[in-house]
């Protein structure tokens, strides 16, 4: 039984209310012990985290792994060190790998590929209809015996209301949660910015927001109909967010995301037609974009995930029209969060909240509730998954400072807060820096 001890760290556990100086005790890879040693305890290895900050391990709600079918962009070795070197320990996969998970085989010989990295945990989510095509539904009980933690249709839209209506009826006889994207199926469709003035000038495609708030209204519709558990993922508008507001105050049982680079980044973020920036959903005007910062405290918005999508090179470096929307993220989803809470402290010093627990637990604790996994908390008798990080530490984002596969992000260039120190996965030291 290997044992470790994290000694004078400050220590930020959302899910149990802890914000200050504590001591964790480790034990055959579970937190055996907070503040205090249990009696006889002699530790293995000893961390010092002075002047670091001690969390759960990071869990995040959409990372590309490229794998199975697009080893060119990514592959998993590249992808889940990417995830430990950003103090990601748990992360949930989109089901639009070629062939689509669509059967249990490919979840199960996927799961078995991510266990033998010995990196960070994956979490599948299953297709919600076969091939992705919208039309007859997965076998989602033996979907779900095969690892997947709920069923999505990632990126692509179920044009008829009837199959989706009928995915979510049989999705909330089993308990199981549908994770969808909101997006019109005809209505911004091929669009590649965001509808308004910026996109008028540069003579390109618009994806309005009532592509997403006309997607909603239809989802809200059925879950009223279905009682299902729905997770919006990446949510872009401030209309978008009102209606989850008002949907979640009516009592549906609705929880949603954002993408980290959403509470940063506009539609003027496209600078010179720079596809670093082309993104799904395309960042929206600055109103929106405060609106997500402003959800994200208020909790309207739920969690903030990487949206990692790696692009290669003969994807990206292309007209922007031309381009692959996707960013890389996991190695950043750390100092974004940070960034919205250093941002938050700076313009609203008078409310008195804590921002860096905030930015902690939309990234951990909060992130683990939406996905129903085990996962986002150091309490006593759980998995020591933990993140220790530097959050004054300065870093600038370059293609030589991020181990994934995708160089490509948008925040290119941008020196930013929050180096990861140690990323430790069932009480083991996985990666250290």
């Amino acid at each position: 039984m290997t044992t470790l001890h994290i000694k004078n760290g400050h220590l930020i556990d959302p899910a149990n209310g802890i914000d200050g100086l504590q001591d964790l005790f480790i034990a055959d890879g579970k937190v055996i012990a907070v503040g205090s040693a249990p009696a006889g305890f002699t530790a293995d290895t000893t961390f010092d985290a002075a002047g670091l900050v001690v969390s759960p391990g990071l869990v995040d709600l959409s990372a590309r792994l490229r794998e199975p079918g697009y080893e060119y962009k990514a592959t998993l070795e590249s992808e889940l060190q990417a995830a430990l070197q950003g103090g990601v320990t748990s992360l949930v996969c989109p089901p639009d790998t070629d062939p689509v998970l669509d059967e249990p085989g490919l979840v199960e010989m996927l799961k078995y590929r991510a266990k033998t990295q010995n990196k960070a945990h994956v979490h599948p989510l299953g297709a919600l209809t076969m091939g992705l095509k919208g039309q007859s539904l997965t076998e989602m009980a033996e979907l779900t015996e095969a690892g997947c933690i709920g069923f999505a249709q990632a990126e692509e839209p179920i044009e008829d209301t009837t199959v989706l209506l009928r995915a979510m009826q049989y999705a909330n006889t089993f308990g199981y949660t549908v994770w969808l994207r909101p997006q019109d199926p005809h209505i911004g469709r091929g669009g590649i910015a965001h509808s308004g003035p910026l996109a008028s000038r540069l003579g390109l495609s618009g994806v309005p927001v009532m592509s997403e708030t006309i997607a909603l209204h239809t989802i809200f519709e059925l879950m009223r109909a279905s009682r299902a558990r729905v997770h919006l993922c990446r949510i872009s508008s401030a209309a978008g967010l009102e209606l989850i507001r008002a949907a979640k105050a009516e009592g549906l049982p609705v929880t949603c995301d954002v993408g980290a680079h959403h509470a940063h980044l506009t539609d003027a973020d496209i600078g010179f037609f720079d596809p670093n920036a082309r993104v799904t959903p395309p960042f929206r005007s600055q109103r929106d974009r405060d609106a997500i910062r402003a959800g994200l405290l208020d909790g309207t918005v739920d969690a903030m995930c990487s949206d990692h999508t790696p692009v290669d090179d003969d994807e990206k470096l292309l007209p922007f029209g031309e381009a692959s929307p996707g960013a890389t993220g996991l190695e950043l989803l750390l100092s974004l969060a940070l960034k919205w809470a250093d941002d938050y402290a700076l313009h609203q010093p008078q409310t008195g909240a804590r921002p860096l627990a905030r930015a902690v637990a939309k990234i951990t604790a909060d992130a683990a509730r939406v996905a129903g996994i085990p996962a986002g908390s150091l309490g006593v008798g759980e998995a020591a998954d933990i993140c220790v990080f530097d959050p004054a530490a300065r870093w600038t984002v370059s293609s030589a400072s991020l181990a994934s596969q995708g160089k490509h992000t948008p925040f290119l260039g941008y020196e930013l807060s929050g180096i990861v120190k140690a990323t430790i996965v069932a009480g083991r030291v996985a990666f250290q820096r």
